[in-house]
């Protein structure tokens, strides 16, 4: 089964990190992006113009404990 995924240009200065909270919503969720790219080399800052492919991640269903008392599944 392929992930899907969606295409990002970089410019100039962008980081794993700030492609994770884009997408994601998480700085600390890079790990995917990074998997799914393994021909870039892993620095610290990018050149302008690579392309990135970002996955699409499957967020499951939230958990009842996750959510505040009047949501809750009764």
């Amino acid at each position: 089964m392929q992930t899907q995924s969606i295409t990002h240009i970089t410019s100039a200065g962008e980081r794993w990190d700030l492609l994770a909270w884009r997408y994601y919503g998480d700085a600390t969720a890079y790990s995917p992006i990074i998997m799914a790219n393994p021909a870039i080399p892993i620095e610290s800052v990018f050149s302008a113009g690579l392309v990135i492919a970002i996955p699409l991640l499957q967020l499951g269903a939230p958990r009842n404990v996750d959510l505040p008392p009047w949501k809750r599944a009764q």
